[in-house]
């Protein structure tokens, strides 16, 4: 009888062997969101703010980390050093700044280490002066850093489009970069603070952080192809026209969110559940007015479109590369 019974539990379970174990549905655990940045910034506000919203359409929780430090580098190493199973998700401001990590900063990845999920938030420069100063147009504003070598200064976030932007002014302008006094910053507060301040005469820099200090700017240029509405300013190019010079219009800041490039090789039906779940979340009409009430972007842009403006931008800023080291 012992034996008979042995024999039957063997039998089971090799039958249990036999049948396929059913895999659980990603996500079974929370899933990380690592933020490039502190506490506070563009990028950890837009995460934050969408990371309530991407919990509900996953059906788990979203933990946010901050991992700031060398221009986003810091955060790009940890996402790409952690299991590339779609639990850690990487939110950044792109663009410029994982470009002028591999170009300047010695970041040892490439653009095509990271498969990006979505563009969410795109912001474009503002070139402006302090309400206090003098110079009316962009074309009075170059002609008097070109007229008095060392006299004029200005605040840029170092290695950002403005800092690029500033650099194309002066070289398509035949202004020698060492007439301006350009001071750069770790952060777009300490920038804004600057000029809002009056300790430098103008700024380039993102727009919509500047909504905080509209009073005390008086805006030159925005550098897009078409007017802002939010901005009394002509585009870049526009301004220029009296100088007869032309600059690129260069993109801005890129927000979005990305995995590595391995998760998508690895697990691409994981890849696409995130892409799903992204898409739903900035297309929601609730989740637009919200982000839109706390002056956040929610735009789909999509894998494909996004991979191919990072991949833009890293051009842009390789073509310019020495203007950025004088």
């Amino acid at each position: 009888m012992k034996s008979l019974l042995q024999k039957l539990a063997l039998s089971c379970i090799a039958l249990l062997l036999l049948v396929p174990v059913a895999q659980a549905e990603f996500p079974e655990r929370p899933v990380t969101l690592v933020v490039g940045f502190g506490v506070g910034g563009s990028a950890d506000r837009m995460t934050r703010s969408t990371s309530s919203f991407l919990s509900d359409k996953l059906d788990q929780a979203i933990k946010v980390v901050n991992k700031k430090g060398a221009g986003t580098m810091l955060g790009a190493n940890y996402v790409l050093r952690q299991k590339a199973d779609g639990y850690t998700v990487f939110a950044s401001t792109f663009a410029p700044y994982m470009s002028n990590t591999i170009i300047h900063g010695g970041a040892k990845y490439k653009i095509d280490d990271f498969a990006f999920i979505n563009a969410q938030w795109f912001d474009f420069d503002l070139i402006a002066t302090n309400k206090d100063k003098p110079y009316k147009s962009l074309q009075e504003l170059l002609t008097a850093i070109k007229n008095n070598p060392g006299k004029i200064s200005a605040s840029v976030v170092q290695g950002s489009a403005g800092h690029l932007m500033v650099k194309l002014l002066l070289k398509n302008n035949n202004i020698p970069a060492k007439n301006l006094n350009l001071v750069t910053y770790n952060s777009g507060g300490k920038a804004r603070s600057a000029v809002a301040g009056g300790q430098v005469d103008f700024i380039a820099i993102s727009a919509e952080g500047c909504e905080s200090i509209r009073e005390f700017l008086k805006p030159l240029a925005v550098v897009l192809d078409e007017p802002s509405k939010k901005w009394d300013a002509p585009v870049v190019n526009e301004a220029l026209k009296p100088l007869g010079s032309t600059v690129p219009v260069l993109p801005g800041s890129i927000r979005g969110f990305a995995v590595s490039a391995e998760v998508k090789e690895k697990h691409p039906e994981r890849f696409a559940k995130l892409v799903a779940a992204f898409r739903e979340v900035v297309e929601d009409k609730g989740v637009k007015k919200f982000l839109a009430g706390n002056q956040i972007g929610s735009d789909w842009t999509g894998p494909e479109k996004t991979q191919a403006m990072m991949k833009e931008n890293y051009e842009i800023f390789i073509k310019y590369k020495n203007l950025m080291v004088k």
